[in-house]
């Protein structure tokens, strides 16, 4: 009986132990935040967040994308937490087109888009006829347009500005062909056209400085700032939350702007 006995506190013992083992692991699982991530400058800037998350044991894990399409998919089927690659403009017109309901969390940085040329070196050379390539999702073909007009080399309709068409350009004096590809191949295509308008994330990936090599460049003054984006209804989930603060904290405002040296700027 004494033996019996034992052997019933030896299997209670070893049920307890496993019981607290799983619920470890189910609470350090819960501390994971998979976010999707262009690899620059967003993924650069996760990582020098990733530390301060540690403090507060939350495991940042990162998923990098190349493109600006599945991401925000990969978001709304719950396979990430959270994505940082877009600014709101963006996100709005994804929304709308997929009938999703993604939020931004929080503004970033901001990403001036340019203009850049290697057959150029000042805008003023663009001969009559020269192609012209720019991002083909609406919202940066937009910016795209806005930029371009306002260095001078076409003039768009009145009060059409960042929601811009190639439809809306009222003066193209240079006959410039507008060329509308994926954002993320504009860097490659600098050797077949005379300018790209490339978004900087684009650029930096591609080894060009925004700051010495766009010949036209946006200002601070741009209204498309990246955003952390989340679900609807994560918006106040503790872990997003902590993400929220380490991302506007003063640690990453200096690591911006050491990092990048003006070629991104800090939106807060």
């Amino acid at each position: 009986m004494k033996a019996r006995h034992e052997f019933n506190i030896l299997i209670i013992a070893i049920a307890t132990i496993l019981f607290y083992s799983c619920s470890c692991n189910h609470a350090k699982r819960g501390n994971i935040l998979t976010i999707g991530a262009t690899p620059i400058p967003h993924a650069e800037i996760l990582a020098a967040v990733k530390p301060l998350l540690e403090k507060q044991h939350i495991d940042l894990k990162v998923v990098e994308f190349s493109d600006y399409i599945q991401p925000n998919e990969a978001l709304a089927a719950k396979e990430l937490d959270a994505n940082f690659f877009q600014h709101v403009p963006y996100l709005d017109k994804f929304n709308h087109d997929r009938n999703f309901s993604l939020k931004p969390l929080v503004a970033v940085h901001i990403e001036p888009m340019g203009i850049y040329s290697r057959k150029y070196r000042s805008i003023s050379q663009i001969a009559k006829g020269s192609a012209i390539a720019i991002p083909n999702d609406p919202t940066n073909g937009g910016r795209a347009l806005a930029l371009l007009a306002k260095a001078g080399i076409i003039t768009l309709k009145n009060n059409v500005s960042f929601n811009a068409t190639t439809a809306d350009i009222a003066i193209n004096i240079n006959s410039v062909r507008i060329i509308e590809l994926e954002a993320a191949q504009l860097p490659r295509m600098l050797d077949d056209v005379a300018f790209a308008v490339i978004n900087t994330n684009y650029a930096l990936e591609a080894k060009l400085d925004p700051l010495k090599d766009a010949l036209f460049i946006e200002g601070g003054d741009s209204p498309y700032a990246n955003v952390v984006a989340v679900r609807s209804d994560d918006t106040l989930r503790p872990e997003l939350i902590a993400l929220k603060k380490a991302l506007t904290s003063p640690e990453v405002h200096r690591f911006i702007i050491e990092k990048y040296k003006g070629a991104i700027i800090p939106a807060y």
